[in-house]
């Protein structure tokens, strides 16, 4: 389990090949490893990664399977890349930001920056598959931190999120351009009662579903404009 409060930037310091697998030893600031263990858990851009080998006080080893690197954005990284880093949360430690897995459920693509005296306003890509979790003021993750959703549109296709000087400065976000891929984990208890609502409303409109389904893509709608929790229950 992790918090989704960025705790450092690792950098990639070596990628080794093996068979069905791929090797990362990571660089952590001074620190950062203290009492880590071998089995341990570390938040790798919200990828949870298993601690195989301990290198130094300062540097250890991961296998990341042919799946992982697949479906996240860790197959596209390369020595000298900086990553997010987040170890495993204490029993009864503080939740600063929302209870992550580490487990992500797709990438995407950053589309826009807009810096601010203060702020910067970036645009991500919202894939079809996670369109139904994503929404205003809802939590999202992004390469492991714990963001909130300003602003989404699901017919277009985007969400965005504003970083404080605090998040940039403690995270890669600044190292982020247009047409970057990141990882994204939606929030667990949105998909929770987002996938009961549309179950629900599925057995009870029956076979009235699909006549309904053709009359809102005709005002440009579809039944998960109409399904999604209120802020107050995804925060519950």
């Amino acid at each position: 389990m992790f918090t989704g409060i960025i705790q450092a930037v690792a950098r990639i310091a070596a990628i080794d090949e093996l068979p069905g697998l791929r090797t990362f030893t990571l660089d952590f600031p001074p620190g950062f490893c203290q009492d880590l263990a071998i089995g341990a858990s570390v938040a790798t851009d919200g990828v949870c990664l298993t601690v195989t080998e301990l290198l130094s006080p300062t540097q250890a080893r991961f296998d990341v399977m042919q799946q992982t690197l697949a479906i996240t954005t860790l197959g596209s990284y390369a020595v000298g890349q900086r990553v997010n880093v987040e170890r495993a949360a204490r029993e009864g430690a503080e939740v600063g930001g929302h209870i992550l897995s580490g487990h992500v459920d797709g990438t995407s693509t950053l589309l826009q920056v807009v810096p601010t005296e203060t702020n910067y306003k970036i645009r991500f890509e919202l894939p079809p598959a996670l369109r139904p979790y994503v929404f205003a003021k809802g939590y999202i993750a992004i390469n492991g931190a714990s963001l909130t959703v300003a602003e989404a549109d699901r017919q277009e296709g985007w969400f965005e999120v504003w970083l404080i000087p605090e998040t940039r400065r403690m995270t890669v976000f600044e190292d982020k351009h247009p047409g970057d891929r990141v990882n994204i984990e939606i929030e667990r208890s949105t998909q929770v009662i987002v996938d009961t609502v549309r179950d629900t409303v599925a057995a009870t409109l029956g076979p009235l579903r699909p006549a309904l389904e053709a009359l809102l893509a005709e005002k440009g709608l579809t039944l998960d404009d109409f399904v999604t929790p209120s802020q107050a229950a995804t925060r519950a």
